[in-house]
């Protein structure tokens, strides 16, 4: 699938995966492309904690319960970061852990596998706190968002996206 396809293909996944395994040669292929990612000042503050360990993505889904496919991934990806001051005291982690998860997302549909970028229910009732705790993420760090990863049940599908020209200008806004 070239790059313009996996563009295309991408969409936030959120039912249930087949029985089928993620490789973790696919899984590291996930990560080199999250990794590969730009980040400010190149300090390269994202970290990946990859979980294809039955017993920990079971915890996991008991925490997050939203969406469904946390419940049947055969793997997942904690993205973990920190502040750090990078630039003139202001830090770029979450420009460095978004680009990483977007092309991680792309790396996911252009391998034939889906997913969904899981963040809102880590801010519920402690829960990225609980996972630290269950993946040793070091203190000052967290997992900032969680990417299950596996063989999508149902065909998934991309909410419509509105008009380029609504979106789109060149020279000035209009």
């Amino acid at each position: 699938m070239d790059f313009f396809e996996a563009v295309a293909a991408r969409h936030s996944y959120r039912d249930t995966y087949t029985d089928a395994p993620v490789p973790r040669e696919d899984l590291i292929k996930i990560v080199e492309a999250g990794a590969a990612a730009p980040s400010g000042k190149n300090a390269q503050t994202t970290k990946f904690v990859v979980i294809d360990d039955p017993a920990l993505l079971a915890q996991i889904a008991q925490w997050v319960e939203r969406p469904t496919s946390c419940a049947t991934a055969k793997a997942a990806i904690a993205v973990v970061s920190k502040p750090e001051n990078v630039f003139l005291g202001r830090s770029f982690h979450v420009e460095d852990y978004s680009a990483a998860v977007e092309n991680m997302l792309l790396a996911i549909s252009a391998l034939g596998y889906a997913s969904v970028w899981v963040q809102g229910y880590l801010l519920v009732d402690e829960t990225a706190q609980k996972i630290n705790k269950l993946l040793r993420i070091p203190e000052g760090e967290s997992i900032e968002v969680l990417l299950p990863v596996g063989v999508p049940a149902k065909k998934g599908h991309n909410p419509p996206k509105k008009p380029l020209e609504e979106r789109m200008w060149f020279n000035r806004h209009e």
